[in-house]
């Protein structure tokens, strides 16, 4: 919105020639870092004290964590508090014709949607468990496929008017299964591999990252600012290789496919960083405030479409390998103890307790050594995957 003023500006006299550094990226994706970081700060306590209000408190389980169950009834939800400080900012500096924003902001907000119902069941309902699994990955399935499909057409083009014409040739075509080299899975570390995914394949990875990346954030979320800062640190590192592939120069240097419009993603990665570091503030040890679904499967489900639409799948993976292993810690430990309650007839365990923060607080670590060796991680992890820029 104000890149359109300060367009308009100029055109009205030389003197607000000025106004010229609206233009830069860089500069309104600075600049919605701090207004996000601002309007978190500023909030935060009315959010924290509304909630309380509503005694909006997050159940804990009984078989939990003993530790844990001193921060029942801490107001939850907080996640709110991210999502105004993401939007807010993010309309404020970025291009509204730019689609891949747009995109991102359905999604996030589709998202929030499903962990707003999830955590309202949770504190109204008094039931820790909040919405159904089956009703949960439902939502977050028509939201995921909807963006695949999506993306499957608009990644290769420049518009959304030559988005329709491929789709439409698409099915004239009798749904044949090309895509052109941009849609290509990018093999991190190496300069000619990519493999091509063809429409379903696409659609199949993009889904499987879109989903997979909301639940794993979801399952991270359990102890004090354990998720809301890799989410910073990941979606920060997203934000550079955005403006890296909406550059000509820089994608053409770094041999990255050119996917104009990816850039103005910098924006909404810069205002997803100033409104994380804002709710850590309320978040850090002891919480005042947890983000809850409505926070967590939003950002989750951000993360996974700006690297599709970047095409770093694979480097969301690694620089992301806390949620990665959070998420496997509980389908390990699932499926284990189904098998071996199938054939011993009592179910067996291989770690103390999933997801994996807990395993590490059962095995004698404190929380807050938990959450700090898992930021260490994750910002390695991090500048192993900003490496892939140069490293090919």
């Amino acid at each position: 919105m104000l890149l359109s003023l300060a367009q308009w500006l100029q055109t009205l006299s030389p003197e607000f020639g000025f106004f010229r550094v609206f233009q830069y990226i860089t500069f309104r994706a600075v600049m919605a870092a701090m207004t996000a970081l601002l309007i978190g700060l500023a909030f935060g306590p009315w959010v924290i004290n509304r909630l309380a209000e509503l005694k909006i408190g997050q159940p804990i389980r009984e078989y939990g964590v003993k530790e844990h169950i001193a921060k029942s009834g801490t107001p939850t939800m907080g996640g709110v508090l991210i999502l105004i400080g993401i939007g807010v900012s993010t309309l404020l500096w970025f291009d509204w014709s730019n689609r891949f924003v747009w995109i991102v902001m359905v999604v996030t907000i589709g998202f929030g949607a499903i962990g707003w119902v999830d955590d309202w069941r949770k504190v109204v309902q008094k039931n820790p468990e909040g919405m159904s699994s089956k009703e949960k990955y439902f939502w977050q399935s028509m939201i995921g496929l909807v963006a695949a499909l999506y993306l499957a057409f608009s990644v290769s083009e420049t518009s959304n008017l030559r988005v329709l014409e491929l789709f439409i040739r698409w099915v004239q075509s009798g749904f044949s299964n090309d895509l052109p080299p941009k849609a290509d899975l990018m093999v991190p570390f190496v300069k000619t591999i990519s493999y091509p995914l063809g429409v379903f394949g696409f659609i199949f990875l993009t889904y499987f990252v879109i989903v997979g990346a909301s639940n794993a954030v979801n399952l991270t979320d359990g102890l004090d600012g354990l998720a809301i800062m890799p989410v910073v640190m990941v979606g920060s590192a997203l934000g550079v290789f955005a403006y890296v592939t909406g550059s000509s120069v820089y994608s053409r240097y770094l041999l990255f496919p050119y996917i104009p419009g990816a850039g103005e993603l910098l924006i909404f990665c810069a205002a997803m960083a100033g409104a994380g570091l804002a709710f850590l503030w309320f978040n850090t040890h002891p919480a005042q405030v947890f983000m809850g679904d409505v926070g967590a499967l939003s950002l989750g489900g951000a993360l996974g479409t700006i690297a599709v639409i970047t095409r770093q799948e694979i480097v969301l993976g690694i620089m992301g390998g806390v949620f990665v292993a959070e998420a496997l810690s509980v389908m390990v430990q699932v499926s284990w103890f189904k098998f071996t309650k199938k054939r011993y007839g009592t179910g067996r365990r291989i770690l103390k307790m999933a997801p994996l923060h807990h395993h590490f607080e059962k095995s004698g670590w404190k929380e807050t050594q938990v959450v700090v060796r898992f930021w260490i991680i994750t910002m390695l992890l991090c500048l192993v995957g900003l490496a892939s820029l140069k490293l090919r």
